[in-house]
């Protein structure tokens, strides 16, 4: 029986932007502990994340898990999901202001990684986790 969740016909190189995709992500949440001030509760504060003492180690934690198991490839459609609204956020928190503030190309710089990580996040939820996964390991 076909399973949505995990099933896939994706190209082998899809291993590429699980790596990329789940490593960017795993690094970001680890320094969110590393450096606190500037990149975990200290940057929350700054840009205006509510309850940031709370919500700055959660994003951690989900960038963590999630970029592992992008990484890994288990339940990658699945762990796309939260980093899709991860990424979601910090692109209206920072970088829809940062137009307005710094204008376009600027911001189109800046925003770089940002997009690139919502896009490979949607090609991911999109095709799976390819045939290098645990999702496609048959048990």
């Amino acid at each position: 029986m076909p399973n949505p969740v995990l099933d896939t016909n994706a190209p082998r190189a899809t291993i590429l932007i699980r790596l990329l995709v789940g490593g960017v992500f795993l690094a970001e949440g680890i320094q969110k502990f590393l450096f606190p001030a500037t990149l975990g509760v200290g940057r929350f504060i700054k840009i205006g994340i509510p309850a940031p003492q709370l919500f700055a180690p959660f994003v951690g934690v989900v960038e963590i898990v999630c970029g592992t198991l992008l990484i890994v490839g288990l339940f990658t459609r699945l762990a796309a999901i939260p980093l899709i609204i991860d990424i979601s956020v910090a692109i209206v928190t920072t970088k829809i202001p940062m137009l307005f503030r710094a204008g376009f190309w600027s911001t189109v710089h800046e925003a770089r990684t940002d997009y690139c990580m919502l896009l490979g996040l949607v090609f991911l939820l999109l095709v799976g986790s390819g045939p290098f996964s645990m999702d496609q390991r048959k048990f």
